[in-house]
């Protein structure tokens, strides 16, 4: 795969502009309640929610338990950037690939 085709996957694709959308609004939402409420409480959760699956696999790689207390700041965001592009990328790609639009190799003729 080239990288067009991984940027065409995770970015320029109907469903994955969508899940890219909704997570934006919800890390919005967040950093809103978080800058103006005098206790934003866990409003983290909700972004978090929102790249659960791939998420909670890495939270729990690093050995953050439940017990831990909160992972560093720039450690939260990376992750959650991270899995939330990984699974961008999971979620053209088994579009794509339902509509057959993935070919094994390249073109000829």
């Amino acid at each position: 795969m080239t990288a067009r085709t991984l940027v065409r996957l995770t970015f320029a694709n109907p469903a994955s502009l969508i899940y890219l959308g909704l997570v934006g609004a919800a890390v919005a939402v967040a950093t809103a309640v978080t800058l103006f409420a005098p206790d934003p409480g866990f409003v983290w959760v909700l972004p978090a929610l929102c790249a659960f699956p791939l998420f909670l696999l890495v939270a729990l790689a690093h050995g953050m338990a439940p017990g831990d207390g909160l992972p560093a700041t720039w450690l939260f965001v990376t992750e959650l950037v991270l899995c939330v592009l990984v699974q961008s990328l999971t979620l053209g790609t088994i579009v794509e690939a339902s509509r057959g639009r993935l070919h094994r190799g390249p073109r000829t003729g």
